[in-house]
């Protein structure tokens, strides 16, 4: 797609938790850099000193990390610092006022109302040909060009074209010398020798500066690349004060990385085919840039989460168990430590893996198996202990209490003969039963917990819940 060497960058700021929007970028940018032999630069835009904190910082590393853009790999470069690289900010700023490209200006924002009369229109130049020099409090400007355009060569969106006397002379660096972001952002792509800028489509309107920016250093323009904007089901962009955003929240509620990244590939660019689970490494190879769509990508939960769910089946029994874990342990599992059977869970996981949608409700599924009695739910309790359910408890304890081989086919075929007697089918039949011994209408097959759990765990259950329903009637 590209001839080498292609050098592309994901710029995020440390002001917070990694968003699934800058997740996508970078898995874009990543493959463009892997498929075509080139390099991912990671610049951590940390010039924002108010705001950045040094764990939001490790916490871009260690999120691209788990969605498998990390330093091991030789496609990776960096972290670079952006304020590590404030005296070439300043020396391009200061080469441009030397190149007449740009000028000082002392205008204030209520000068510029009263000259235009609105406080709503850009900057009008006033300070162009006054020739002030640097002095505290005075902002460098960029001169545009009062005619003709600016192409931006765009491999999603085509050829935009921008007039430039619809660009006002924006502002490069502040009245105390320190250059803007805008300015910062093209120098550091330039001296990272950077070629593809594979962004969001938020800086879009930036773009036609910061290109003539890299004309006004001399310096050829990379290629660019503005992603579709990822809204909510409303089909609002996606927001942090509004949408849950973080893939750390997501990594934390059991989505499996994997399936992250198959879904995020998706957003906005498709293989062509109807075929939508697969492997990163072979995303990355049918991925093409030029095919990704201009049109908003619906970020859609209930399609990730049924993603995860075939990832959670496709894993071995052994991945499956080990991806559990963290759900196992304080502060998610509501057992004591040493009630915890490992056999018992294996078990129980092979039962689990083909119902878990997420990670996390391993938790539920297996509780009542290391619980000394199953959780209270009460929602559970009122729907399965209805008329006559005392009546299935006693007998079907006293049925089982006979049951020479503790089997769940054996289990199974007692339970089929107490629904008979009472005239109900084994669904209806087990229904109390299933909530006295596991405290849920909703689990893990019947007859094989009963058997994980055991005979006399299982009669004592059965035994507390008949005397509830006597204390409740």
């Amino acid at each position: 797609m590209f001839t080498a060497p292609v050098r592309v960058r994901f710029a995020p700021s440390p002001t917070g938790m990694f968003h699934v929007g800058g997740a996508r970028s970078a898995l874009y940018n990543w493959a463009v850099a892997r498929q075509s032999g080139g390099r991912f630069v990671l610049r951590i835009e940390d010039t924002d000193a108010a705001r950045n904190k040094p764990e939001w910082t490790e916490g871009i590393i260690s999120a691209l990390a788990a969605i498998g853009i990390h330093g091991e790999d030789p496609a990776f470069e960096g972290p670079y610092f952006q304020s590590h690289n404030a005296d070439r900010h300043r020396e391009a700023a200061e080469q441009l006022f030397a190149a007449g490209r740009a000028y000082y200006c002392d205008c204030t924002r209520e000068q510029l109302k009263e000259r235009t009369g609105s406080e709503h229109l850009g900057y009008d130049g006033f300070c162009r040909d006054r020739g002030l020099a640097f002095e505290e409090g005075r902002a460098l400007r960029f001169r545009t060009p009062d005619e003709g355009e600016t192409v931006v060569v765009d491999l999603v969106r085509g050829e935009p074209a921008f007039p430039n006397n619809a660009i006002e002379d924006f502002v490069i660096a502040r009245g105390d010398g320190s250059p803007v972001f805008l300015i910062a952002n093209v120098v550091d792509d330039l001296d990272e020798g950077i070629t593809q800028v594979i962004r969001g489509e938020e800086h879009l309107s930036n773009t036609p500066k910061q290109q003539l920016l890299w004309e006004a250093l001399g310096a050829k323009p990379p290629v660019w690349a503005h992603l579709p904007v990822i809204v909510n089901e409303k089909r609002q962009k996606l927001s942090k004060r509004r949408d849950k955003v973080a893939l750390e929240d997501y990594l934390a509620e059991g989505f499996l990385p994997e399936a992250m990244v198959n879904y995020l590939m998706l957003l906005g660019w498709g293989p062509g085919d109807d075929r939508e689970i697969r492997p990163y490494e072979e995303l990355e190879q049918l991925f093409r840039i030029e095919d990704v769509n201009t049109a908003p990508a619906f970020f859609d939960v209930k399609k990730l989460t049924a993603f995860n769910g075939e990832y959670i089946r496709a894993l071995s029994p052994e991945q499956f168990a080990a991806a559990c874990a963290p759900w196992l342990v304080a502060p998610y599992a509501p057992w004591r430590p040493e009630a915890f059977d490992k056999d018992v869970f294996e078990v129980a996981a092979s039962l689990a893996q083909t119902r878990l949608a997420l990670l996390s409700e391993i938790t539920s599924y297996v509780d009542f198996l290391f619980l000394d009695e199953p959780v209270e739910d009460e929602a559970s309790w009122n729907k399965a202990m209805k008329a006559g359910a005392g009546d299935i408890l006693s007998d079907a304890r006293a049925e089982l209490a006979d049951v020479a081989d503790w089997k769940a086919d054996d289990l199974k075929a007692v339970l089929l003969a107490v629904g008979e007697k009472h005239g109900l089918k084994l669904g209806k039949a087990q229904a109390p039963i299933r909530v006295a011994v596991t405290g849920r209408t909703i689990g893990l097959p019947l007859f094989e917990s009963m058997e994980l759990l055991g005979r006399d765990r299982v009669l004592a259950r059965l035994e507390a819940a008949s005397k509830k329903l006597v204390a409740q009637a």
